[in-house]
């Protein structure tokens, strides 16, 4: 199967998307990954978008998806590919459109991971980081830590990282819906979209995705 997974921030999207590549045994294509993969082995484009972000400035749509078409030529991408991240807009998605229908391949489907606003700002401002080591997370409603403000593995203080602020995520999700939302319209019209609850356990939400994605493919 080839699948756009879209979703706001703190819908789970990275989590589903990795659960449901391996039971689909499909590459899981995120952009965050194409990006520090083509900056790590230092290739053209890794360069081209590295010297953008040093600039500060937001890497341009033609760098991403000349970066998401490299990938998609690999050979375990030849029977699918989950994208996650990409599309972000509706230009990339009509760039998207036009790559596809070059290789003579379409989409089977556009799933979108549907949380109400409130409880992803909830999920998201309520993450707590270790300083000692970032993969150790903990939720205060969620996963809370037995004492407030102390890693339960190691020790180290838990803080709120910046991007995790209520004032930041609500600015992302106006990104969102400013910027990324429209491209569910987009492939809407074209009979490609099946939205999902992303609420509840993961186990349940994966299984409602492939229950989604058995009945659009």
């Amino acid at each position: 199967m080839r699948i756009v997974l879209v979703g706001p921030p703190g819908a789970g999207k990275g989590t589903q998307a990795t659960r449901l590549a391996e039971k689909l045994r499909i590459p899981h294509i995120s952009t965050g990954d194409l990006f520090r993969a083509n900056i790590s082995r230092q290739t053209e484009l890794g360069k081209l978008a590295k010297s953008y972000m040093d600039a500060g400035n937001l890497v341009p749509d033609e760098v991403t998806i000349a970066m998401a078409k490299d990938r998609m030529e690999q050979p375990d991408a030849e029977g699918g590919f989950l994208l996650d991240g990409f599309p972000r807009n509706v230009s990339q998605a009509e760039a998207l459109d036009e790559l596809l229908q070059t290789e003579g391949i379409k989409l089977d489907a556009v799933l979108d991971l549907e949380a109400p606003e409130d409880e992803v700002v909830k999920r998201i401002a309520g993450r707590r980081v270790c300083r000692k080591d970032s993969a150790h997370v903990f939720h205060v409603t969620y996963s809370p830590p037995k004492q407030e403000g102390v890693c339960d593995t190691c020790g180290g203080e838990l803080y709120q990282r910046d991007d995790d602020s209520e004032s930041t995520v609500r600015t992302r999700l106006e990104v969102y819906h400013t910027q990324t939302e429209p491209i569910i319209g987009y492939y809407r019209a074209q009979g490609l979209v099946v939205t999902i609850s992303a609420m509840g356990p993961v186990d349940e939400v994966t299984g409602r995705a492939l229950e989604a994605l058995k009945s659009a493919g």
